[in-house]
């Protein structure tokens, strides 16, 4: 459906995607993968045609069409990472607005400003404004918008940024609900678990890299490496001779045998608060590609 062949783009010395080259299969959902700052907006911002990349090109659909041609990039719905909101506008007045700008009028329009809100579950704040919403409901509400129209194609760039647990729930059934519908979806985040549950597929990328790129389970057969311990100490607990880094009270690392790792821990007078041991998972492979964890 979308086709990144080599994408590079650079601004002045910081090559901020380098040699990119991924393919959004029809009805699934990928996954770009990275800490912040891995040049995963500026990937979206070229698969629409707002950034021009500097090398490589990007194509939709069979066609292998320019997503600057309008009737392409009208194909697309983009809900980005800074909110594509106006303020002072109600929900309602948003969708009005952002329809009218794909061309939507009449029953047509309204009929899917009925359906924005619906989806957004804010059918009773309908005539508030976006400003006195929380920023759980307004990422609800950037999604609804980049709807509006009916693309084929949805990127989504760190939808569940700054929400609470309930939103996050919210977009999380509705973003299942669309790929019941068969929808295409690019899905940019730093958190491993959304990955892991929404992601057909997952592409990691950092500084702008492909590092890998393959179902969940694949990555973690091939990348996830040994079995993970997270811990909280407590107050009184000795911390020397700990295997991994202490912060804020809590430690992480890696063993090929945890339970006879956390015995011998135990004896050498560590105290745990709380245990955690779990296989490998996306954190461990980016961990493991990296060195360094995906909220760094």
């Amino acid at each position: 459906m979308i086709r990144a062949n080599s994408l590079v783009k650079r601004y002045g010395s910081l090559t901020a995607v380098d040699g990119l080259s991924i393919e959004i299969k029809e009805g699934e959902t990928l996954g770009l993968l990275g800490p912040n700052g891995a040049g995963k907006s500026t990937t979206i911002g070229m698969l629409v045609g707002l950034i021009k990349p500097d090398a490589g090109e990007v194509s939709v659909g069979d066609q292998n069409e320019a997503p600057t041609i309008p009737e392409v990039r009208r194909q697309i719905g983009v809900a980005p990472q800074a909110l594509s909101l106006y303020g002072e506008l109600s929900a309602k007045e948003n969708l009005v607005f952002f329809g009218g700008l794909y061309g939507l009028s009449g029953s047509e329009l309204a009929e899917r400003v009925n359906w924005g809100l619906d989806f957004a579950g804010l059918e009773d704040r309908k005539h508030d404004r976006i400003s006195t919403f929380s920023g759980g409901m307004k990422r609800r509400m950037n999604i609804a918008v980049a709807l509006i129209h009916e693309p084929k194609v949805l990127l989504l760039d760190e939808p569940t940024v700054g929400v609470d647990p309930q939103s996050r729930n919210h977009i999380f059934d509705r973003i299942e609900s669309l790929q019941d519908q068969g929808m295409t979806i690019l899905y940019t985040t730093h958190y491993m678990e959304e990955a892991q549950r929404l992601c057909d597929r997952v592409a990691i990328i950092d500084k702008g890299k492909l590092l890998a790129l393959d179902r969940v389970d694949g990555l973690v057969d091939q990348y996830g490496g040994k079995p993970v311990v997270t811990a909280t100490l407590d107050r009184d607990s000795r911390t020397d001779g700990l295997p991994g880094k202490i912060q804020d009270g809590r430690v992480r690392f890696e063993s090929t045998d945890p339970i006879e790792e956390v015995n011998r821990l135990t004896q050498k007078g560590v105290k745990f608060a709380n245990l955690q041991i779990a296989n490998s998972d996306l954190e461990s492979v980016f961990l493991e590609l990296t060195g360094r964890s995906l909220r760094d």
